[in-house]
Order: structure tokens, then C-alpha cells, then sequence
């Protein structure tokens, strides 16, 4: 059997057996896989420091009949720690794993790997708020999984007017002019800027980005939620 090694980050872990764990881990050269971790519940096991959560490990692994693969070792490159130290952090991080767990396939392309990791370097970061956070997670997701929103014209294939409110059109995925609308030109521009940025500490240097995130989860979730039917 063919010995391979790569960076993994762990999404689930359930007990099986007497000591052992079945993990699903994402990579970026093999997709999402799940191990069989044997003994990594015993006190003194040499896997189990490279399988915990919020963290990148270099793992080596043999692939056996099935679906499910044997971890044949594990050494941890990253923790990051202080996700742990906030409870909303913490849940917020569990979350996200679950997303990109229930929405990758096995053959799952690098960028969910490079999504992940840099979110939780983003969960890190006790001074970015949360909101800024979860916003860039729903629109780099929107962006890899090919449904991202119009954000250059409305619904009419017109400019976004600088002087118009808008609402949201789910069937073009566009935005829609209307006086009473709850959008703003500005929460247009800030989302395009979200969309662009590679890592989530970019959309902090935003004046007043807080706010226009906090304003714009609702939509990104709504869209999250759609694409994954």
C-alpha cells in the first residue's frame, strides 16, 4: 500500500470502538478524507495531538478497501489556541467546520482547505469582530461554490446608482432598486470589497464595516442556505 503524507485540517471526529476515531479531515492535494485513527484515544497515543480541532497537522496515511483510509501518523504545524479562549469563537469555529464538512464532496477542490485555514486564522484574532468575520466566510464560500451575487449592476442590468436603495432579487441574484429598500450603496461596495479580500483581517480596515456586515450576514446567509439545496 501506497504511504502518502499532506496538511490536513480535522472537520468531525466520532469515537469508534474501544480507543480509536473516525476523523474527516480536508486537504489540499486529496480532497476530504476519512481515517481511521486506531488507539488515539488511549492517554499515551502518538496520533492524538495532530487530530484536534482548530488546528493544521501534517498527517501520512495509507489508503485500505472502501472509503475509509488508515492515519499512520500525525504532528501538529498549528493550534490555534486562542479560539478557545471565547465561547462564541468556539461555536462559531464549530460551525464552520459542519459547513465545510456537509458542503464538500470527497474530491473537494485546495480552496476549501485555503477557506478553512484562513478562517480559523481569522477565529484567532480576539480584536476581529465576529461579524466581519462570518460575513467574508459566507462570501468566500459563495465565491468558491459558484454562486456569488451581481454586485457591478441591478436586476435591470443598470449601474448601481449611487443615489438608490435597494432590496435583494433571489431570482437574479442581483439587487433591486426600490425606495425603501434596507441596502445601501455603500453595503454594495463594502460587499464587493469583502468578496475580494483573501483573508478576513482585510475587511476590518473598513470605516464602519462592522455595521454594514452586521446588516449584509442575514442576505449571505440566505444565499449560503440556497446554494446548498
Amino acid at each position: 500500500m501506497k504511504h502518502l503524507t499532506t496538511k490536513a485540517i480535522v472537520l468531525g471526529r466520532i469515537n469508534y470502538g474501544e480507543s480509536d476515531r473516525i476523523i474527516t479531515v480536508i486537504t489540499p492535494e486529496h480532497g476530504k478524507l476519512r481515517l481511521l485513527a486506531k488507539g488515539s484515544r488511549a492517554l499515551k497515543s502518538k496520533l492524538a495531538g495532530g487530530i484536534e480541532l482548530f488546528c493544521v497537522s501534517d498527517i501520512g496515511f495509507i489508503f485500505g478497501r472502501g472509503g475509509l483510509a488508515t492515519l499512520t501518523s500525525s504532528r501538529l504545524e498549528q493550534h490555534f489556541s486562542r479560539i478557545l479562549s471565547d465561547i462564541s469563537r468556539v461555536q462559531s469555529g464549530y460551525e464552520l467546520l459542519k459547513i465545510i464538512n456537509s458542503s464538500t464532496e470527497d474530491q473537494a477542490e485546495a480552496e476549501y482547505f485555503i477557506l478553512i485555514r484562513s478562517a480559523l486564522v481569522g477565529l484567532n484574532d480576539l480584536d476581529l469582530p465576529l461579524e466581519l468575520h462570518r460575513l467574508w466566510f459566507n462570501s468566500r464560500l459563495l465565491f468558491i461554490s459558484g454562486h456569488m451575487p451581481n454586485l457591478t449592476s441591478d436586476n435591470q442590468n443598470q449601474i448601481i446608482s449611487k443615489e438608490s436603495r435597494f432590496s435583494f432579487d433571489m431570482d437574479k441574484m442581483s439587487f433591486l432598486a426600490q425606495s425603501d429598500g434596507q441596502f445601501s450603496p455603500d453595503h454594495i461596495k463594502f460587499w464587493r470589497i469583502v468578496f475580494a479580500a483573501d483573508a478576513p483581517k482585510l475587511t476590518s480596515r473598513i470605516n464602519g464595516g462592522e455595521q454594514l456586515a452586521r446588516d449584509l450576514l442575514p442576505l449571505s446567509a440566505l444565499l449560503l442556505g440556497n446554494s446548498r439545496l
